[in-house]
């Protein structure tokens, strides 16, 4: 913990919603004094910009001193205006720290202008962030495969501003994040993770600006040891259900130590996981909407009734057993709740500490997507099919009247392609990874109680990337999910600062 009454700056580049500050702000010491403090938050997206600025003005107060008003903006009994007026230096201290800017080379003067002033001769701070993962990913590279613009993306190249950056200010450590697709892009047939590590290792040499003999040594936080800018990737990678995280998400951090600072950093300890139901299980239960029809409560059971009479496997003991399952859940159907969102707030059972606020006078992000009546039937199918085999369906495991008419579906019955179209988050493990992508749709996400029917909601896919419940994500719905799948998980972000804080406070004041 730091040792000084001072908190260590934090620049935070491609920022999102703040996932990746979140978790270094949460870093208090023995004296219960934060251990960084974000004084520059950039990030581009207007809704994720507005989410990082609602919470740098929560940040903005000491531990445990929120006003009333932050609870009652949230709970939307009272607006953004009437919020920023009754705190105007709280709030202006917000909008000084997030900064709505794109990161790049016309904004670059402007960007080192803005750092320089807030760090200014403060030689103990650090750098973290990483460029936009799309056009690394898997999935987006896949999309665009045969894209001739894809190789000139210009997502492939905006670590270079990342080092510039660090040409600029010098700073002793940083931490860079990024996804797991990093490991097989290729640009003009070189490896993209390979270029960025060399580049990391020597930026001078990299941009092309001369000498001054900056250079960095590479850490990983998972596996011990200096590791050469041509050491193998895989081991920069930190699976975050090793460290306490509720979720199979698969990461790259690199930690860069300027050459000069002979420290080097301890691994990140391991920690069992909570599984989802842990973390989501004690959230309302509520039922999904109904999408291109009137929504009512009764429409709602008689869609759920029409499973009854559908036709299925039957005679294998595991269809028996699905059997049971869903004919149960039909009858308890009755009982279901009446509304198709719950503002009420709960108590979780796990990491209490962590997740839960006293002063929350409502739940935000609470609220079930509206579904059309044939995915209802299938996420129910799913749900009980993973309650009875402990596993969720591949498509070969629908009844045929519950396949989408898609041409791609038989491919995936036969389990060449997308066999795992629809996936349960089953309740006795960790989620797979929270992603971008559920903004789009709720079919990887679909949750494990057949009596909701539905898939995750904002909160819960939140719950699950280990924010806190007091987080509050502004934007349409839709942009909600996007900013909760692309962000660092808080808590694993926690557990890096205080190897951060550990370097920090043992390099030589002077």
């Amino acid at each position: 913990m730091s040792k000084n009454n001072r908190a260590y700056p934090i620049i935070d580049l491609f920022a999102g919603p703040g996932g990746l500050g979140e978790g270094f702000a949460s870093l208090y010491s023995n004296k219960g004094e934060p251990v960084f403090r974000s004084v520059i938050s950039i990030e581009k997206e207007e809704f994720a910009h507005n989410t990082l600025r609602l919470r740098h003005f929560f940040r903005s107060f000491p531990k445990g001193k929120v006003p009333k008003e932050y609870y009652d903006y949230i709970s939307g009994e009272l607006s953004l205006e009437a919020l920023s007026t009754k705190y105007p230096a709280q709030w202006e201290k917000a909008i000084s720290s997030a900064v709505h800017i794109e990161l790049g080379e016309q904004n670059h003067d402007k960007i080192q202008h803005l750092i320089s002033k807030h760090i200014g001769r403060t030689k103990k701070w650090v750098l973290v962030g990483g460029p936009p993962c799309q056009a690394y990913s898997l999935v987006g590279r896949s999309r665009r495969m045969h894209d001739p613009l894809f190789e000139t993306d210009e997502k492939h190249f905006l670590y270079k501003e990342y080092l510039r950056i660090i040409i600029d200010h010098k700073p002793p450590v940083f931490v860079m994040e990024n996804v797991k697709g990093l490991l097989s892009a290729k640009i003009h047939g070189e490896l993209v993770v390979t270029k960025i590590l060399r580049d990391l290792a020597n930026p001078v040499k990299a941009i092309g600006n001369g000498s001054n003999g900056l250079k960095y040594r590479l850490y990983s936080l998972s596996h011990d040891g200096n590791l050469t800018a041509d050491a193998n990737p895989k081991l920069f990678v930190i699976k975050a259900e090793d460290h306490g995280i509720p979720q199979a998400r698969h990461r790259m951090f690199v930690v860069g130590i300027r050459s000069d600072i002979d420290l080097k950093p301890r691994q990140l300890r391991k920690r069992n996981p909570p599984c989802v139901k842990d973390v989501i299980g004690d959230l309302p239960r509520i039922r999904s909407g109904i999408s291109k029809q009137e929504d009512s409560v009764s429409l709602w059971r008689k869609i759920i009734g029409t499973m009854a009479t559908s036709k299925r496997k039957r005679g294998e003991d595991r269809e028996k057993d699905l059997e049971k399952v869903i004919l149960s859940t039909i009858a308890r159907i009755v009982k279901a709740p009446t509304s198709t969102w719950s503002k009420e707030v709960t108590i979780p059972t796990t990491m209490k500490e962590w997740f839960s606020d006293k002063k929350l006078k409502a739940l935000t992000g609470h609220e079930a997507r509206a579904h059309m009546e044939s995915d209802i039937l299938r996420y129910m199918f799913a749900s009980c099919y993973a309650k009875a085999a402990k596993a969720s369906p591949k498509l070969s495991d629908f009844p045929t009247s519950l396949l989408p008419n898609h041409r791609n579906v038989a491919a995936g019955c036969e389990g060449s392609m997308f066999s795992d179209r629809f996936r349960v988050q089953l309740a006795d493990r960790v989620s797979t990874t929270i992603t971008s992508h559920i903004s789009k749709d709720g079919h990887y996400f679909i949750h494990y109680d057949p009596m909701q029917c539905r898939s995750l909601t904002v909160r819960e896919a939140a719950r699950l990337q280990t924010f806190p419940d007091n987080y509050h994500f502004e934007g349409p719905r839709t942009s909600q999910y996007h900013q909760v799948g692309n962000a660092v998980p808080p808590y694993l972000a926690r557990q890096i600062s205080e190897v951060i804080a550990e370097i920090l406070d043992s390099i030589p004041d002077d």
